[in-house]
This record gives C-alpha cells, sequence and structure tokens, in this order.
C-alpha cells in the first residue's frame, strides 16, 4: 500500500496541471488552424493580385523565372511571392499561439524570422524590378550603338546589363543585411578597377581615333603663313 500510494500521490498534481495547460493549448491549436487556412486564402489572393497586375510577365522578361527553374524551386516569382505572404500569415499565427501558451522564448524566434520575411520580399521585388530594368539598359545601348554604326554595340549593351545588375545585386543584399561593408567595399573596388582599365584602354588603343574625332570637332587653328592674310588672294 506504501509503494502504491506513493506512486499515485503525484497523480492530483499533474490532473490540475493538465487542466490548466489544455485550454491554452487548444486556443493555440485553433489559432494555427485559423492561421494555416488564412495562410493558403491569403497566398491565392497575392498571387491572383499580382497575376492581374502583370507581375509574371515582367518577371519572365527580366530572366528571373529562368533562374528559378534552372535552380529548381518549382515555382515562378509570382508563385514565390505568395508563399512568402502565406509563410509571413502562418508565422504570426505560430507568434500568437507560442504566446498564449507561455512559450515566450519560442515566440521571440518566430517574431525575429516573421521580421524578416518582408525584407525578402521587398527584396524579391528589387530583384525583379532591376533585372527588367538592366534588359532594357542593355537594348537601348544596343540599339543606340548599332544606330551610331558601332561595331561593338552589343558588347557594350552586355557591359550595361552586367554593370546594372551587379549595382542592382548590391542594393538587394544591402536590404538583406548580408555582408554590407564587405559587399559595398568590394564593389566600389571592382567598380573602380573596371572603370580604370576601360580608361588605359581607351587612351592606348584608341588615341588616333580620339585625335581624329576632336579634331574633326574642334579644329585647330593654323598659324597663317608669310604672305597669307584675310585682304590677300
Amino acid at each position: 500500500m506504501t509503494i502504491l500510494h506513493a506512486a499515485l500521490a503525484p497523480l492530483p498534481a499533474i490532473v490540475w496541471q493538465w487542466q490548466r495547460w489544455l485550454p491554452p493549448i487548444l486556443i493555440a491549436l485553433g489559432i494555427l488552424g485559423g492561421g494555416w487556412l488564412a495562410a493558403r486564402f491569403l497566398r491565392f489572393v497575392a498571387i491572383k493580385t499580382l497575376r492581374a497586375m502583370n507581375f509574371h510577365i515582367v518577371t519572365e522578361r527580366a530572366g528571373l523565372d529562368g533562374l528559378l527553374t534552372a535552380g529548381g524551386a518549382g515555382t515562378d516569382t509570382t508563385g514565390l511571392m505568395g508563399m512568402l505572404v502565406a509563410a509571413l500569415v502562418i508565422l504570426i499565427a505560430l507568434i500568437w499561439a507560442l504566446d498564449i501558451a507561455g512559450l515566450s522564448a519560442g515566440a521571440a524566434v518566430a517574431t525575429r524570422i516573421a521580421l524578416y520575411i518582408p525584407r525578402l520580399m521587398v527584396a524579391l521585388l528589387m530583384l525583379a524590378a532591376g533585372l527588367y530594368f538592366a534588359r532594357f539598359v542593355a537594348q537601348s545601348v544596343t540599339l543606340y550603338g548599332n544606330e551610331l554604326g558601332l561595331a561593338d554595340a552589343p558588347v557594350l549593351g552586355r557591359l550595361m546589363r552586367s554593370i546594372v545588375i551587379a549595382f542592382v545585386v548590391l542594393m538587394v543584399l544591402d536590404e538583406l543585411h548580408i555582408g554590407q561593408g564587405l559587399i559595398r567595399d568590394s564593389f566600389l573596388i571592382l567598380l573602380g578597377g573596371v572603370t580604370l582599365a576601360a580608361a588605359l584602354a581607351f587612351g592606348l588603343g584608341g588615341r588616333r581615333w580620339a585625335a581624329h574625332v576632336l579634331e574633326r570637332d574642334w579644329p585647330r587653328e593654323r598659324p597663317q603663313g608669310i604672305g597669307e592674310g584675310p585682304g590677300r588672294q
């Protein structure tokens, strides 16, 4: 009897703890279920809204959808935005559920993750707009170079596209707070090196062409010879 009494002694305390924790757990589970349903609905709304705004056309022409397909993402940029919206809603519901259950440490971790998702969404929008703008700049430079008769017009177009993409990637990484100081300094050093190399290449290899252009547009005044003057033929 003593052993049985000792084994059953903690039972009332355990039952009381379950009575205390059961309602918050049920409420938390209900919140998670409602958050999951809301996430699915808002994901559907976000995808439909972006497609109505022709966002998928912009990302397709920018080449971002092709990058996601090549990387095995299994969805396009519009679908990825919908997934981020759903993940944000689920995390908000998870934070609420953990807070009700009294798990403040887990709620703090989920809060930090939830606060980072809007940055991912903004970075994705910046990347899509930047790649589309880089494509526009490359086409404009190539067409203008072809009109001027430049043989290296496609090369100049690709070069301008690469410069714009590098600048956009820098902005995206800065938005995500990834290696801000190191990436910024590396980009400035790379840009300075490319500029110096282009200046040296033009100065050493295009001296005659530059002299011809300067002489054509801004001809130097030649000194008048003996017997030459405004009043003599």
